[in-house]
């Protein structure tokens, strides 16, 4: 046949019902193994490879499709093993929905590239909230879509994944102090959306949450603690920052609190590259959890999170909004584990 192959082509080829040709495509109600085989056999003979989804879609009065927003190039994104893992449970949680994600930056790079704006989605979850992502934010919700934020404030009415970032960064802070420690140097996430690296000013305005409640934390138990921002979450970047903190001998720090394991793995290379043991010279914090690759035979201190339940936190939500439920928002906490890389201020 020249036409795309129907669902009655099947059924009539088959000799049976439409309806009893759609559930075996379907599955929501048991057929016999001898009707099944016959219906496969007629949809294969056809060329027929199952119902249409733009039909179905228009059905349902949805598309399926769960967009999600990340404020950085997501190559980058997908190098940090904490969004990868709860990416890996939002798309646990969306799947009974019937749904799958489109991952969207904020604004299109090239002609045509789906945004908020125009790409066919149910609901948006927005990856923190800076100032550019609030912009995505009014986007999302001119277009009267469900929206959750993952570790950001979006106002009133927007339910939040969140962390205890501030009192978790504070845990860490006071193992230090409690071993000792006084000189000591924070390495944080990036600031704002310019990603620009460098030292801190104690008035700086600090746009994403992330950053600003775990640099609060630090600040909780070392009120004067420098502070160096780096452009990302990459091990790179805590080298480079490191070098720059480890770069006079006069002046080092006994202790770094780093916002993620990735940037601590770096600032242990740059200790190591500088002639300091860790921790007998310096002793280095991190915060995720993650499994870092090239540590050993280091076992970082760090606060754990549950990256994966983030995730399905936020699917959760997705799915009560998407069914007119009332969405949660939800608080996880951290957990703190000693490792390898601190120890007591030298002498």
């Amino acid at each position: 046949m020249t036409r795309r192959p129907t669902i009655a082509d099947v059924a009539r080829t088959a000799g049976v019902s439409p309806s009893t040709a759609s559930v075996v495509f379907s599955g929501k109600t048991p057929v016999s193994d001898a009707t099944r085989e016959r219906v496969r056999a007629a949809a294969a003979s056809l060329g027929y490879a199952g119902p249409d989804p733009l039909a179905a879609s228009l059905r349902r009065g949805r598309s399926g499709i769960v967009g999600v927003v990340f404020e950085e190039h997501l190559g980058a994104a997908f190098l940090d093993p904490v969004k990868t893992l709860m990416m890996d449970g939002l798309a646990d949680a969306v799947a009974p929905l019937g749904a799958g994600l489109l991952l969207l930056r904020d604004e299109a790079l090239t002609e045509n590239a789906p945004t908020l704006s125009t790409a066919p989605i149910d609901a948006a979850v927005l990856i923190g909230c800076s100032g550019l992502l609030r912009d995505s934010l009014e986007l999302v919700r001119a277009r009267g879509l469900p929206v959750v934020v993952v570790e950001g404030d979006a106002g009133d009415g927007v339910p939040r994944i969140l962390l205890d970032n501030r009192e978790a960064q504070r845990q860490a802070a006071d193992h230090l102090r409690r071993l000792g420690h006084r000189s000591v140097a924070i390495l944080t996430l990036p600031l704002d959306a310019g990603r620009r690296r460098g030292w801190v000013p104690a008035d700086a305005e600090i746009a994403i949450d992330v950053t600003r409640e775990r640099l609060a934390g630090a600040r909780d138990v070392f009120p004067d603690a420098v502070a160096y921002a780096a452009a990302g979450s990459f091990i790179d970047e805590g080298l480079a920052a490191g070098r720059v903190l480890f770069a006079d001998p006069a002046n080092r720090p006994t202790a770094v609190i780093a916002q993620s394991d990735l940037l601590a793995a770096g600032v242990v290379r740059a200790a190591e590259e500088a002639g300091l043991r860790v921790p007998a010279d310096v002793s280095i914090t991190g915060f995720d959890g993650v499994q870092v690759d090239g540590l050993a035979p280091y076992e970082l201190t760090t606060l754990v999170q549950a990256a994966a339940e983030k995730g399905r936190a936020t699917g959760a939500a997705i799915a009560a909004m998407l069914e007119d439920r009332e969405p949660a928002s939800i608080l996880l906490t951290c957990t703190f584990r000693e490792g390898s890389t601190t120890g007591p201020v030298p002498s």
